[in-house]
C-alpha cells in the first residue's frame, strides 16, 4: 500500500486558494485542530475523496503525489463560462435568463470501490430554476446555491419525500431549529440542527414519532464524517396522491 504523503500537498492546495484552516474547518464542519493535524499526519484515507474533490484535485496525486494533479470534470464550466475555483468551494451556477438562476443538483450515490459505502456528488443530468429575487432577498450568493432530493420521510409533513430542496452552502454556521442539509459517512441528510454544549450537535426529524432525535459529540462527529452542506432555504411540496375525480 501506498504511503500517505498528502499532508504538505493539502496544505498548499489551501494556501494557493487563500483558505485558512478556521475557514476550510469551518466549511468542514470539524474543530481546526483536526484540519491542522491533517498538514503532518495526511487527510485521512476515508475523507480523501471529498477532500479531492471539494479541491478538484485528483485523489491519487493527493494522497501519493503521483499520477495527474487535475481532475477534469469535477468542477465543469458554467454555459456562460463563469466557473469557481477551490477559494469558493461551491457550485457552478449558470444564468438562465435575467430573472431565473439555473441551479446545480446534487446527490448520495454508491463510491466505486464496491465497499457499499455513499458520497454526495454533483449530478450533471438535473438542475433546476429558481427565481434570482428569492436568493437576491435571503441574501444568498447564486454561486452558494445548490439543490438536492428529500430522501425519505423523515421530515414529513413538512417536507414530503422525493421533494426538491434548494441549499444555502454560505450559511453553515448552526442556528438552533433551522434546517440543514448535511452529509452523514457518505449519506445526504436533510434535518433540523440544534447546537449542544461541548461543540455536540443535535439532530431533530419533523417526523419525529418514527425519527427520534440523534445527539454527537464532537468525537463521534469527526469519526461518522459529519459536516454541514448547508441551510435548506426553499423546498417543493409533492402531494401524496392524485385526487380521484368523482362521477366518470
Amino acid at each position: 500500500m501506498r504511503k500517505n504523503t498528502s499532508g504538505p500537498r493539502f496544505k498548499a492546495l489551501l494556501e494557493a486558494a487563500n483558505i485558512t484552516t478556521t475557514g476550510f474547518a469551518k466549511f468542514w464542519g470539524t474543530e481546526a485542530q483536526n484540519v491542522h493535524n491533517w498538514y503532518t499526519r495526511g487527510v485521512p484515507a476515508y475523507r480523501m475523496e471529498e477532500v479531492s474533490r471539494l479541491l478538484s484535485v485528483n485523489s491519487e496525486w493527493l494522497k501519493t503525489g503521483e499520477g495527474p494533479k487535475e481532475s477534469p470534470g469535477l468542477t465543469p464550466p458554467a454555459s456562460n463560462g463563469d466557473t469557481f475555483d477551490a477559494h469558493a468551494i461551491r457550485g457552478v451556477y449558470t444564468v438562465v435568463d435575467p430573472n431565473d438562476i439555473d441551479l446545480t443538483f446534487f446527490k448520495e450515490t454508491p463510491l466505486t470501490n464496491g465497499s457499499g459505502k455513499t458520497h454526495v456528488i454533483q449530478d450533471p443530468d438535473q438542475t433546476i430554476r429558481l427565481l434570482r429575487a428569492h436568493l437576491d432577498n435571503l441574501d444568498i450568493r447564486h454561486a452558494d446555491a445548490i439543490c438536492a432530493h428529500m430522501i425519505g420521510n423523515s421530515m414529513a409533513d413538512r417536507i414530503e419525500d422525493g421533494s426538491v430542496v434548494a441549499i444555502d452552502r454560505g450559511l453553515t454556521q448552526v442556528v438552533d431549529g433551522e434546517i440543514y442539509a448535511i452529509e452523514h459517512d457518505g449519506m445526504l441528510r436533510i434535518k433540523y440542527l440544534h447546537r449542544m454544549p461541548g461543540n455536540g450537535l443535535r439532530l431533530r426529524s419533523h417526523n419525529s414519532a418514527e425519527y427520534p432525535d440523534e445527539v454527537f459529540h464532537p468525537a463521534q462527529i469527526e469519526e461518522q464524517r459529519i459536516h454541514i452542506l448547508g441551510w435548506v432555504f426553499w423546498w417543493s411540496t409533492l402531494s401524496k396522491r392524485r385526487p380521484v375525480v368523482p362521477f366518470l
